[in-house]
């Protein structure tokens, strides 16, 4: 084992050598191929860092959403139904929510209304998200004007910021009291937007589900792993479509790796006939062609990889960020926490460096075999 090393090490030093005296090709080469890891790894990295934090953000949210739904659509859910929820077992917490929607003209934004659960706003106090305050310019004590159902105009004392750190839900938030919601929609007390349902065992949240819908037929149960499903399936579907645009340029890159790798130029020919002529075995020479396009693969593989994680972490990965986070009017700021997938590393490490050093074995075996003598006179 040992001298099989040191002869791997001496073909790495020898290949060290070839890769300089063609540095203009192979610097081109490590350009366009590290270019491409650096696109790829940057979308990967940027949609497995969004799904993590979606995990972590809907960890807390209810096991069960329970809509109300009226002609296909979700309507209001009279409070009385909580009342005959009590007689499902495995539900050990119930609650109204009071939440909705208001289009902001100053902004050409929709905001997120909602009555916080636990915590009591003062009458014409307003919590708003990091992206609202930003957006017009708010600050606590100032007055933020809302237009009610009548199209009266409803004002609102800024209460306070919610946190950056909560950015990526609460952006466009705003809490207010019960009061101020019920008389800013004109939805009468008795009536809320839908209910959450708290369940013992988490492994019997379909069963509770159904129970649900047993108990209230015109209501449509959400469960929380539900919600996550669709998160992952949108930023699948947007991390596709990235993909798919980038296929031009991912096939542009296999044709000029593939012509690149599979040819050999006369020049090393020449060298490869040299190396034959002063005892180099076929199999050392397929080594350290080998070793050459396994160190300029690698070699891109690291630089590009290590730009994709400095763009998506530290410069919040401003190329992708539209397409994969979301068109939107109120952008949340946050910063993403750094997530590397082993697995998807391995993935794409094996699919962008093993294919080129492995194309480059076979034309450098049919050189290898060939007479040295007939190889250096073409």
């Amino acid at each position: 084992m040992p001298v099989w090393i040191e002869r791997q090490k001496y073909l790495i030093d020898f290949t060290l050598g070839s890769l300089g005296r063609r540095k203009a090709r192979n610097l081109a080469l490590f350009l366009v191929y590290a270019l491409l890891v650096f696109v790829l790894a940057s979308v990967f990295l940027f949609s497995h860092a969004l799904r993590h934090e979606a995990r972590l953000l809907l960890s807390g949210a209810p096991e069960i959403v329970v809509q109300r739904m009226v002609a296909g659509r979700h309507d209001l859910v009279p409070e009385g139904y909580l009342a005959r929820l009590d007689g499902v077992r495995g539900v050990t917490g119930k609650r109204c929510r009071l939440w909705g929607y208001y289009y902001d003209p100053a902004v050409a934004a929709n905001y997120t209304l909602m009555v916080p659960l636990g915590e009591e706003i003062p009458p014409g106090k307003v919590r708003v998200g990091e992206a609202v305050a930003r957006t017009r310019g708010l600050n606590v004590g100032d007055v933020l004007s809302l237009r009610g159902h009548d199209d009266h105009p409803n004002p609102f004392t800024v209460h306070g910021v919610l946190s950056t750190e909560s950015a990526l839900l609460s952006a466009d938030l705003l809490l207010v009291g019960e009061g101020d919601f019920r008389r800013l929609f004109g939805i009468p007390p008795g009536q809320c937007t839908d209910l959450v349902l708290e369940v013992r065992n988490p492994r019997e949240v379909s069963k509770v589900a159904d129970k649900v819908v047993l108990t209230l037929p015109d209501t449509r149960p959400i469960l929380r792993d539900e919600i996550l499903r669709t998160y992952a399936s949108v930023f699948d579907w947007r991390e596709g479509m990235v993909l798919v645009l980038l296929s031009g340029a991912v096939l542009a890159f296999i044709i000029f790796a593939w012509d690149k790798s599979s040819g050999l130029s006369a020049e090393e020919r020449r060298e490869i006939g040299v190396l034959k002529a002063v005892g180099w075995e076929t199999a050392d020479i397929m080594g350290m062609k080998f070793w050459e396009g396994f160190l300029v693969s690698a070699f891109a593989f690291l630089v590009g990889y290590l730009l994709a994680y400095l763009h998506v972490f530290v410069f919040s990965a401003h190329l992708f960020e539209p397409v994969l986070k979301g068109w939107a009017v109120l952008y949340p700021r946050f910063e993403l926490t750094p997530q590397v997938d082993g697995f998807q590393v391995a993935t794409l490490f094996f699919l962008t460096v093993m294919p080129y050093a492995v194309a480059t074995v076979v034309p450098v075996w049919r050189a290898a075999i060939t007479d040295p003598d007939a190889v250096m006179r073409e």
